[in-house]
């Protein structure tokens, strides 16, 4: 294929080419000059143009296939157009040639067709340089259409439509003929001709004037011809050109010359015109005529549904500006055609007008108004409703109704009713809450209009109004409850008017249809209110014979709807309900009897109405409260089911006694029976499948039903796959709703066939089918569910049945029964296969088989998908490879013999469904033969249906086979090629086919298409040329399977994706700038493809989809520029897709919007930052609502520069014009994720400074220099109309708070960015906290007040007044309680907003006491001292002080409101029993655990902290200190108990509670908020604990502290959150704190009780009692010893002796901990120290080596440095630690001493070994190790140290260390010696004899060898502390007379006066040395005076020393004078001077 790619054909290699793959390189060949030509060198294409001619026209006469041949007329022209146009000409002429030759041949066909098309792309490109041969081009191309094909009619159709495209006006000559020509062809057999002609005609009218103008009547009456028998297709491209000459003729596009009789249209004029062909349609005069005297009706369904599309287009291309002028007027216009008597002579017709009319104003009020005109359209909506109900109301009201008012009129104005009404709802569904002013607009009176249509004596009047009543419902939940009450009155007022009794109880069942979807749910009074209601109309039903029927269908209509409020109603009703049934049905069979015997038809009616409304109510009770089914409520109502059953074989016999007239009630008695047992076990009503059965049987196949519902029954069962074999799926039509009545025969379903369908859970009307139909297909579904229950006998027999039926019946009786059988028996098989149960053996197989082998040949194509998929279901359920065998040899045979196209159609999808559920195709020998026998038929060209089926079971072959299909890959793809080049345009459904295929190939293909072997590369060659065939076909279904195949190769294989090619054809779909402004393509399916594809690719290539999409629009033509065009032009492609967003209302392309523009934002948000946030901005505020903005400038005088900011932006108009509600939502959510994703980039986005210093260097934007504009947005939409967008925006405000709350403000220190936005955050909030404000706004409101005020933003206490005062109206409302509920909502948001405030307050409180600590500790104050100096004292303490004192003044309330909430939140795990709380209520249980969840942690932190604050301390917490209501409960201070329960008992409750929830959540943490909560619930116990009392109750409970402690291992094994780890050690701490606080007292107790036992008993108190024992799981010390050992083993794992050989121990690399580790593994130490004190003496004695072992071991890592980052806090704690144990008090317990010495020995002995490293080990910390050894000496008792080796040991340590080299260490020995020299006699005297000499001799030495750095200084000084040390210690031994202490004197003091320097020296002396002279002299004169005799004496003895002493003090003296003297300064500066001073 690459040698394709040059400017002239390479012959030479398309010579050795076959012929099928010649013709593949030429398409390639043309595709690569397409794209070269407009790029080439110009001198290079003329250079060659002659040679490129020769080769394009031999190819044209080459007989070139449909899409090649539009190739080469497309590159054809171009190359004039590039080149030198001189010989075009010449090339026109010969074209003319090729089509005047009388060749009529099949084999000239493909020439002459490309000469057409080549003509058609000349005259397009050229254009007027073409203009001499225009004429006789076209003469010779009308001539040609006289006698061509059906291909030749289609393209001489669209070769006209370019020459006219390329001509415009210049064509007029011909205009007239070409009209004349066209005429013929929009009315041809061919219905691709039929669109070919439309597409030409909408050409022509550009510049053809007098098309609509003087022959518009004679046009449209030619278009609705063409309606007559049209497809899909020809509707829209005729409606399209219809819908245009009709909106040309209102307002022409360019002026129109004056000409007799001509004149301008208006809109009355056009819609007569569409009033006539919808009423009369096409026919001519005498058709007509004929027709009108036999009283009939011939227009077809097709012509009114093409009719309506027309409308829309009509209305679409005069725009939405057009219909909110013109609305009024056309409204009145449609609403006259819809009340025409023709329009609706038949109920079937009169459903179809309703619809088409409804389909109008949806497509033109509900896509082209925004809001505001959408409410002003609602009101002239209302209007007419007025308007036609006062009409029939004066009319009931004048004399005698039989004679006033005619069935007619009333029939004309329910239909007039029903559009209206339906319209009004949809148009209230989509404004949401924003519609909440048209409701409470008086002049309108919206309700009242609607509510008043309830009492017409229409029911499908009442229906529409009922449904109208549902939509208000949906899009204001508030009105719920309303109108259930005026509902409820108005029903109860008007009992005796049958009218009322059945309008309000259709109204009250739509509106608690409405609840589903309503969140907030309604007061469960309403229920019961209902529940009133319905029993008192069924009790009352039979009082009244006239108004009899109504009461009971209400009533069990009521019933009906009242089960979807769901169990928590349900079940309070549930037994008066069981009463109900009871009473509606038979008690026995033989009541049942005797009741056949009495009756007229009248009581029979009521009876039957009566029963199939007590059905209907069961099945919502299985449908809605599936739960309340228990056994004993199925055991109760099987009786009377088994009733229903047996009164189905008395109906017939009714029906004969008493006439039709019960025809319909026994039709719906049936389908309720059906229903209700099919939801039901079959098991549970076994008694009565024979009876069943025979009903089953006779509906299936009896010939009363024959109402064939195909649509209804067969499509469910066919697979998604099979159903595109039908021709366009009606869920890939926009205009699905008109559509479908062309489907389903003459059936089309309505609201009024089936009234209880009203409070089904649909956005949509419910449409159900008229009662037969909607029977039958019930029967079907029963057969299903009951079959796999029947005997063996009964299943053949069945069939058997269905089979000979079959046979037997002929005509169209015979194919009802066939699809009726067939749909049941496939429902069973799908029963069977989803049950993995068995059909049965041979005797059921073989009638079944050739049932669906009947249907597999039938005539109709569904049934025969239905077919297919049931061979597959019955492969699936035999699961005998045989069978499956036998199925395909018999589909082979089949195939081979049958020739026609019914049969191979019918067996070809046979083979591809066959192995659909039996886990694909394994056989390469059945693979061979399929592929084989559907090559075969896909090729056969006689037959393009055949082709069709076979291509797409081919392409399930595909999927099937998997890797196995790899050698058919080449051959396949060879086919699909060859096919797609050859078949023709007109057969696009063969194209659809194809493209599956290719589509099934390349997913078979897979990653391997990345590959660059030769073969790969042909093969993707392959696939690509198949794309662009289909790209370049006129069908929109091909298109989209194009871009389907691009997409799979995209994902594949993304290199190799012309991203420069496809995504403009994408861009140019959804802009498709020769559309209408309001339709992007008229494909649903084709924009789901597109989207789909751009939604992929912008997950990986964001910025060149971006860029192509831009370069498009800018080089599209600029006739006829959308919106969209603008939009791209300036926002981009996500600008326009965020219009396209607000336009669709497809859910799945919705998504795929949304998810393409998450993609594309999450690419390239942080690059454009500034780009996205305007579009945002922009899109947020294309509103034309202003309603806020005044609310703010009323709200906020102080703030008038905001408000008029805000105003400023409101009134700004961007690229996007008045969107809705939905759409402004995603955008604030867009917003909202750009903040998230920012947070983790770079930093400077949240970082002011940063962000305006990398400004300054780099051209990059960041979040924080655009916060004006985030809040801005945040505030517009969270004071917006509609509730959803408040949401979002109150969402959006609370992430700016959290994100920005810490970043300061540069230009005012101190302070922060967010600071200066207050009064807008106020004002946003504001609305929030209104009266009539739903409960999830404010909930929501709270948690942003509460992030506000706890954020710190606000310093001022004065400012932080405004938030706090929302706050505190909310409290005031919650205090009031259940007595002030919300009457519109509910029980549960009541508890939802209680929650959410007592949540909020938490939160404030939680952060103020935390802030006032932390202002209390001294350092922290002392920082932020210094941090604040230049700032108001005042100011500083508000932050913290200020803030708790907001809260202090509710707290008393506060805390009582929070007891409740936690109390409420700890029953809500309990029982049922336990139903009801303080703020909820026994019927909310389940909606309100959710809001539970959501704040208990907070408020059980803000508990424990209140606690904390009052130590348990009760105070008068009653009434009289509180100016509110007192809450209903308060944790232990009910009125009830208040004189019973002390407060010990209040506060042990309290206690419990919030270790019982705490313990409960740690137990088993939730998912949502996990870490948030478990940290909450450990800082509540932390706070517990820090009081007294209630640790003594801890410590008091041992089994208590045990559970803790396990729970809390628990959690460190769990979570790896430092954080946590942390706080759960505190928390270990705290509770072995509290332990020993318990034994301490017990101990001290025990010792002061005179009483007590004997002495040595009385330490036993404590853990291990006097065994020793330690019980796992009961024993606090062990818990505690398992949690610490688990934090020091996992943070250093060498302590374990199994993990000691890992590659951190020896030989490793250092192990390092973090800062958090070591704290981690510093409490751990601490917490394992205080283990023993907690024991008896037995108890530590057992404890000890393990505490010993883990804290040597501890510290042996540390000294061998192991740990080598953040030492310091680790060494010290584990020093700390090791102090702890050796003075345990038991280590000197009697009973424990000797065990403890032993120990301690041992340990000592361990710490000695430390030292000895061998030399592979790095050097051991000696300096540590030397510290713990002096804790030993110094805290342990001497029996430990004072024995040999030991004692030796230790002193050779310090030996070696005072030899030591290192001054740093010299100097800490030195310190520590000081230490043991004063510690106990025992232990200090071996030290002073050993180690005393040592110590002089090194002071002695000083004078030699003087320090010369401060290390060296500071161990010389050390080493004199030392020896004063020693000193003391020898005086307070020897205490008589001068002895050694005296002695030691005489030696240190010669060693002082040595360190002296003299005068001379001093001076040049280095810093060292004179510091060592300054502190000799220092403590010369420190010790002189203490040893005055030893001092003088010496003194006197040695002269030199003395000089030498009284020198250094004279010196000393002449310095300090030096020093103290101040200088000199005139006294007239002191002042000046001193004052300076003070003020810096």
């Amino acid at each position: 294929m690459e040698q394709a790619h040059s400017l002239l054909l390479n012959e030479d290699a398309c010579s050795r080419l076959g012929e099928h793959q010649r013709a593949e390189f030429v398409f390639e060949w043309l595709r690569f000059l397409k794209k070269l030509l407009p790029v080439a060198d110009r001198a290079d294409v003329k250079q060659n143009q002659k040679r490129l001619v020769e080769q394009l026209t031999t190819i044209l006469t080459g007989s070139p296939g449909s899409s090649t041949r539009w190739l080469l007329a497309h590159c054809l022209a171009l190359l004039y157009r590039v080149g030198d146009s001189f010989t075009s000409s010449l090339t026109v002429d010969r074209c003319n040639d090729i089509i005047r030759c009388k060749d009529d041949s099949p084999s000239f066909l493909p020439t002459r067709l490309a000469a057409v098309a080549c003509l058609g792309a000349m005259y397009e490109q050229l254009g007027r340089l073409l203009i001499s041969s225009f004429k006789e081009t076209v003469a010779n191309l009308l001539k040609a259409l006289k006698g061509a094909e059906s291909q030749g009619r289609y393209e001489i159709m669209l070769c006209i439509e370019k020459i006219l495209k390329g001509l415009g006006v210049s064509a007029v000559p011909c205009h007239r003929d070409i009209y004349k020509a066209t005429r013929a062809c929009l009315t041809d057999r061919s219905m691709a001709v039929r669109c070919a002609a439309a597409k030409c005609l909408l050409e022509l009218q550009r510049e053809a004037v007098f098309l609509w103008s003087t022959e518009l009547e004679n046009v449209a009456s030619l278009c609705y011809r063409a309606f007559e028998g049209s497809n899909y297709d020809v509707r829209v491209a005729v409606s399209r050109l219809l819908g245009t000459l009709l909106a040309s003729s209102l307002e022409p596009k360019q002026a129109i010359a004056p000409r007799p009789g001509s004149r301008r249209s208006c809109l009355e004029e056009v819609m007569e015109l569409v009033s006539s062909g919808f009423l009369r349609g096409c026919a001519g005069f005498l058709r007509a005529s004929g027709d009108l005297l036999k009283g009939t009706n011939s227009v077809s369904r097709d012509v009114r549904v093409g009719i309506t599309q027309a409308c829309v287009v009509f209305i679409s291309t005069l725009g939405g500006a057009w219909l909110e002028a013109h609305f009024s007027c056309l409204l009145s216009l449609l609403m006259e055609l819809v009340s025409h008597t023709r329009a609706t002579q038949s109920p079937v017709d009169a459903v179809c007008c309703r619809r088409c009319v409804s389909f109008i104003l949806r497509a033109s009020v509900g896509s082209l108004l925004g809001e505001k005109a959408q409410i002003a359209a609602a009101k002239e909506i209302c209007q007419a409703i007025s308007k036609q109900k006062r009409a029939i109301d004066i009319a009931l009201c004048e004399g005698n109704v039989e004679t006033r008012v005619s069935n007619t009129d009333v029939a004309a104005s329910q239909h007039v009713l029903v559009c209206a009404l339906l319209e009004l709802g949809s148009v209230l569904q989509d404004l949401g809450s924003s519609a909440a002013p048209l409701l409470h607009d008086a002049s309108t009176g919206m309700l009242d209009t609607v509510i008043s249509v309830l009492l017409h004596p229409n029911v499908s009047a009442r229906l529409a109004a009922a449904w109208c009543l549902r939509c208000v419902a949906i899009a204001i939940p508030a009105q719920v409850a309303v109108l259930l009450d005026r509902c409820s009155e108005r029903l109860n007022a008007l009992k005796s008017c049958p009218e009322a009794v059945a309008g309000y109880s259709a109204a009250i069942a739509a509106l608690l249809g409405a609840v589903q979807h309503c969140p907030l749910g309604i007061p469960h009074i309403k229920g019961k209110v209902v529940m009133g209601l319905a029993e008192d109309l069924l009790r009352s039903a039979s009082q009244n014979s006239r108004i009899s029927i109504q009461r009971t269908q209400g009533g069990w209509l009521l019933l009906s709807a009242l089960m979807t409020l769901g169990p928590t109603v349900v079940e309070h009703h549930l037994p008066r309900m069981l009463l109900l049934w009871k009473c509606a049905f038979p008690q026995s069979v033989k009541e049942l009897d005797s009741e056949l015997r009495r009756g007229d038809s009248f009581t029979w009616q009521v009876t039957l109405e009566g029963r199939s409304g007590a059905l209907c109510a069961m099945k919502n009770l299985v449908v809605h409260c599936r739960e309340l089914l228990t056994d004993d409520v199925i055991c109760r109502v099987l009786p009377l089911l088994s009733c229903a059953v047996a009164l189905l074989t008395q109906l017939p016999s009714l029906v004969k006694s008493y006439g039709n007239q019960l025809k319909n009630a026994v039709t719906i008695f049936r389908l309720r029976v059906y229903e209700i047992l099919a939801l039901l076990p079959p098991k549970t009503y076994e008694e009565c499948f024979d009876t069943l059965l025979k009903q089953l049987l006779n509906d299936l196949t009896g010939p009363e039903n024959m109402a064939c519902a195909e649509l209804s029954l067969l499509p469910t069962l066919c697979h998604n796959q099979d159903l595109a074999l039908l021709g366009p799926a009606l869920q890939d039509m926009d205009q699905q709703y008109i559509e479908e009545q062309l489907h389903g025969g003459s059936i089309g379903g309505t609201l009024e066939y089936d009234p209880f369908t009203i409070f089904e859970k649909a956005q949509e009307v419910p449409a159900p089918l008229p009662p037969p139909a909607a029977l039958t297909a019930a029967a079907v579904q029963l057969f299903g569910v009951i079959f796999p229950h029947l005997t063996i006998q009964q299943r053949a027999q069945v069939l058997e049945q269905f089979c000979e039926c079959v046979r037997l019946l002929k005509g169209a009786r015979q194919q009802t029964v066939q699809v009726h059988a067939t749909a049941a028996f496939c429902c069973t098989l799908k029963g069977l296969a989803l049950g993995h149960e068995t059909l049965g053996p041979e005797e059921v197989q073989k009638p079944g088989l050739s049932l669906l082998l009947g249907a597999l040949e039938s005539s109709n194509a569904l049934l025969r998908c239905v077919a297919a998929e049931g061979l597959a279901r019955l492969a699936q359920v035999l699961n005998e490879p045989n069978f499956t065998v036998s199925l395909s040899l018999m589909s082979f045979d089949k195939l081979k013999t049958a020739r026609d196209a019914v049969t191979r159609t019918g067996h070809s999808l046979a083979l591809g469904c066959l192995y659909r559920y039996m886990g694909g195709i394994s056989s390469p020998q059945h693979l061979s033969a399929c592929v084989g026998v559907l090559f075969t038929l896909s090729q056969d060209n006689t037959s393009p249906e055949v082709q069709m089926w076979s291509l797409h079971s081919l392409s399930m072959v595909v999927d099937l086979a998997g890797p196995l299909y790899r050698s058919h890959i080449d051959a396949s793809l060879t086919l699909v090629l060859r096919l797609l080049l050859l078949t023709p345009h007109t057969h696009v459904e063969v194209q659809q086919s194809l493209g599956r295929c290719l589509n099934a190939l390349i997913t078979s293909l897979g990653p391997d298409l990345q590959g660059e072997g030769a073969g790969v590369c042909a093969v993707r060659t392959s696939c690509l040329v198949g794309c662009a065939v289909m790209q370049d076909s006129p069908d929109c279904l091909v298109q989209a399977q194009a871009i389907t195949c691009l997409q799979q190769l995209h994902m594949f294989s993304p290199r190799h994706v012309n991203l420069a090619s496809l995504v403009p054809s994408l861009c140019e779909i959804l802009l498709d700038y020769s559309v209408l402004v309001n339709l992007c393509s008229l494909y649903l399916s084709l924009r789901r493809a597109v989207v789909a594809c751009l939604r992929q690719l912008a997950q990986r290539e964001t910025v060149e989809v971006s860029e192509h999409a831009v370069a498009l629009v800018k080089e599209l033509p600029r006739r006829d520029n959308t919106q969209l065009d603008v939009t791209i032009k300036e926002v981009g492609l996500e600008g326009a897709l965020f219009s396209l967003l607000d336009r669709e209302s497809d859910p799945r392309l919705r998504q795929d919007i949304k998810d393409t523009l998450v993609h594309m934002m999450s690419s390239a948000a942080e690059s454009e930052l500034a780009h996205w946030l305007k579009l945002c901005k922009d899109v947020l505020s294309a509103s034309s609502d202003s309603a806020v903005i005044t609310l703010v400038e009323t709200n906020q005088e102080e703030d008038t520069d905001d408000s008029s900011a805000f105003h400023a932006k409101r009134e700004h108009s961007g690229p996007f014009n008045s969107l809705r509600w939905s759409t402004r939502v995603f955008a604030v959510e867009c917003v909202c994720r750009i903040i998230v994703q920012c947070e983790s980039g770079d930093p400077a986005h949240f970082d002011m400074v940063l962000a305006q210093e990398q400004r300054l260097h780099e051209s990059t934007d960041f979040l924080v220099l655009h916060l004006a504009d985030l809040v801005r947005m945040a505030f517009m939409a969270a004071t917006d109309h509609s509730e959803q967008l408040r949401l979002a925006g109150l969402q959006m405000l609370l992430v700016i708070i959290r994100k920005f709350a810490s970043v300061t403000e540069p230009e005012f220190p101190g302070h922060v960015i967010v600071e200066q936005y207050q009064a807008i955050v106020g004002a946003a909030l504001r609305p929030a906290f209104s009266v009539d404000a739903p409960p999830d706004v404010t909930a929501k409101a709270c948690q942003v007040c509460s992030a506000w005020i706890t954020s710190g933003v606000v310093s001022d206490l004065r400012d932080l007044r405004r938030v706090h005062q929302l706050l505190a109206s909310s409290l005031v409302k919650v205090q009031g309680g259940r007595d002030v509920l919300n009457p519109f909502y509910n029980e549960s948001t009541f508890t939802m907003e209680t929650l959410a405030v007592l949540k909020a307050w938490a939160e404030v409180y939680i952060v103020a006491v935390q802030t006032t600590r932390q202002k209390e500790s001294p350092a922290v104050w002392h920082q932020e001292q210094q941090q604040e100096q230049c700032e108001d004292h005042g100011t500083a303490e508000t932050a913290g002080a200020g803030l708790l004192k907001l809260v202090q003044g509710d707290l008393a309330t506060l805390s009582r409101l929070w007891l409740a909430a936690l109390q409420d939140h700890a029953l809500l795990t309990l029982p049922p029993t336990y139903a009801s709380g303080s703020f909820y209520t026994a019927e909310t249980v389940e909606q309100v655990r959710q809001h539970y969840c959501f704040a208990w942690a907070p408020i059980l932190h803000a508990t424990a902290l209140w606690l904390n604050s009052t130590e348990f301390i009760m105070v008068d917490e009653g009434p009289a200190n509180l100016s509110r209501p007192v809450t209903p409960t308060s944790m232990g201070q009910s009125t009830t108990l208040a004189s019973i329960k002390s407060p010990e008992d209040v506060s042990t409750e309290r206690l419990h509670l919030i270790l019982g929830i705490s313990v409960e959540f740690l137990c088993s943490p939730h998912s949502q908020n996990q870490m948030e909560n478990i940290t909450s619930c450990l800082r509540a116990l932390q706070a517990l604990l820090d009081v007294p009392w209630p640790r003594s109750k801890v410590g008091n409970d041992q089994a208590l502290s045990v559970e803790l402690l396990s729970v809390l291992h628990r959690l460190i094994v769990t979570r790896e959150s430092p954080g946590v780890q942390l706080a759960v050690l505190e928390l270990v701490r705290q509770v072995v704190c509290a332990a020993q606080e318990h034994v301490r007292e017990k101990r001290h107790s025990a010792e002061v009780d005179d009483g007590a036992a004997e002495k040595e008993t009385v330490p036993e108190f404590g853990e291990g009692r006097d065994t020793g024992g330690l019980v796992p799981g009961k024993s606090l010390v062990f818990g505690a010893l398992e949690l610490c050992l688990c934090i020091l083993v996992r943070k250093l794992p060498q302590l374990s002796p199994r993990l000691a050989g890992s590659p951190t121990g020896q030989g490793g690399l250092p192990w390092s901990l973090s800062v958090s580790d070591c704290r981690l593994v510093t409490s751990a130490l601490g917490i394992l120290s205080e283990l023993p004190s907690i024991c008896s003496p037995e108890g530590s004695v057992s404890v000890l080596p393990t505490v010993l072992y883990l804290l040597l071991g501890v510290l042996k890592e540390l000294v061998r440095g192991f740990v080598a980052a953040n030492r310091g806090i680790l060494v010290s704690g584990a020093l700390q630690a090791l102090r702890n144990v050796l003075s345990c008090p038991m280590s000197r317990a009697e009973k424990s001493r000797a065990a403890w010495v032993e120990l301690l020995r041992s340990a000592l002995s361990t710490l000695l070994e430390c030292w000895d490293t061998d030399k592979m080990e790095p050097v051991v910390d000696e300096e540590t190790l030397l510290t713990a050894l002096t804790i030993f000496l110094l805290s342990a008792s001497a029996e430990v140290i004072t024995v040999e080796p030991l004692l030796s040991l230790c002193v050779c340590k310090f030996q070696a260390s005072l030899e030591s080299k290192d001054p740093m260490l010299l100097s800490r020995s030195y310190q520590l010696l000081a230490s043991v020299f004063q510690g106990p006699t025992a232990v200090a005297g071996p030290f002073i004899q050993a180690l005393g000499r040592q110590l002089v001799g090194y002071l002695q030495q000083v004078e030699k060898n003087r320090p010369q750095t401060a290390a060296e200084l500071q161990a010389v000084q050390d080493g004199v502390g030392a020896m004063e040390a020693l000193v003391l210690a020898a005086e307070e031994t020897h205490h008589i007379g001068v002895g050694a202490g005296s002695q030691l004197v005489t030696i240190l003091l010669p060693i002082l006066v040595s360190f002296l320097l003299d005068e001379n020296t001093l001076a040049s002396a280095p810093a060292a040395s004179r510091s060592l002279h300054e502190s000799a002299l220092r403590d010369l004169m420190r010790i002189g005076p203490q040893h005055s005799a030893v001092f003088k004496t010496l003194m006197a003895s040695a002269p030199h020393m003395k000089a030498r002493l009284e020198a250094a003090i004279k010196g000393n003296q002449e310095s300090v004078s030096a020093k103290a003297t101040p200088p000199q300064v005139s006294g007239k500066h002191i002042p000046s001077i001193q004052l300076k001073t003070n003020f810096l």
